[in-house]
């Protein structure tokens, strides 16, 4: 789903110029609950960011609206954990819907962000640069004022936490999937929390949107495939189908809703397939005009 504008602009998912009439449905409260093992979801209805909990500290991905962080905040607490036991704050990419928060909680919480080194420089300034492909579409953001630079496949470690970063550009260009692992019992999970990978309107081929955005995509899909999953996470709850495995898991359904590797192989396939439509059909384009 993407928003709506006010204003006259590109769609997209993110942004928010004078009026997104999406942003407000999708910062109706949810309710935060148990993924499973120590994974739990604390983001809003439309808007994912996922709690991963230690005895040592926290890890949280993604901040959502800036709107959404007492929210957040609120069901971090009615789970029963402490603000200042999250550590760490990574982020899927740098749009105004999924980082807007950040800044926020890292100051109630005192925690460390980290991000890829393209993601770090929008978080620092709080604006989005010319290699976005929605740049001058949308607003600025409260600027983070603490930020480590990861780099690919790098591992960050919060007690026994451990939480891998994977490169995924294409959608922005510090676009990050983060991938890390719950142990029940004899059996270990694969959790994977994708950025997005959508293309909308963006241009693949020509005066592309920006300087090899094609091959980024390529890139992000191969990294994708070869990532194992279980648990398949993302940050739009629409992506993973957040509603429905909510009420499946509410009824106590077995196996658990979200242990959904098929989910995660049909994700990918549909958001390759929407690129590779797009660039054949751009290749195409192009290819009519240059004659």
């Amino acid at each position: 789903m993407l928003p709506i504008f006010a204003v006259a602009a590109t769609p997209g998912d993110e942004g928010r110029p004078a009026s997104c009439r999406d942003c407000a449905a999708w910062n109706a409260t949810q309710a935060p609950f148990r993924i499973y093992g120590n994974t739990y979801y604390v983001g809003v209805r439309g808007l994912s960011s996922i709690l991963i909990t230690s005895d040592r500290g926290h890890i949280l991905i993604d901040g959502d609206l800036p709107e959404s962080i007492p929210k957040i905040a609120a069901s971090i607490r009615a789970l029963g954990f402490r603000l200042e036991d999250v550590k760490l704050i990574l982020n899927s990419h740098v749009h105004f819907d999924h980082a807007g928060g950040i800044a926020g909680l890292q100051e109630l919480t005192g925690a460390e962000v980290a991000a890829s080194a393209a993601s770090a420089k929008v978080l620092r300034s709080g604006r989005s640069g010319r290699d976005d492909p929605q740049f001058g579409q949308l607003p600025a953001f409260p600027r983070v004022n603490r930020v480590q630079v990861i780099k690919d496949d790098e591992t960050l470690r919060i007690g026994s936490l451990e939480i891998t970063a994977h490169l995924t550009p294409g959608h922005t260009k510090g676009n990050t999937t983060w991938t890390t692992e719950i142990q029940d019992g004899p059996t270990r999970y694969h959790v994977v929390f994708t950025g997005s990978v959508t293309t909308l309107d963006y241009v693949l081929v020509g005066k592309e949107t920006y300087p090899g955005i094609a091959a980024d995509y390529e890139k992000s899909f191969a990294v994708l495939k070869k990532l194992p999953c279980d648990i398949f996470l993302s940050d739009h709850g629409s992506f993973f189908s957040l509603s429905e495995k909510r009420k499946r898991l509410a009824r106590g359904d077995k196996p658990n809703p979200f242990v959904d590797p098929q989910g995660y192989e049909a994700f990918i396939a549909t958001y390759e397939k929407e690129f590779r439509e797009k660039l054949e059909k751009q290749q195409r384009d192009n290819r009519t005009i240059s004659r």
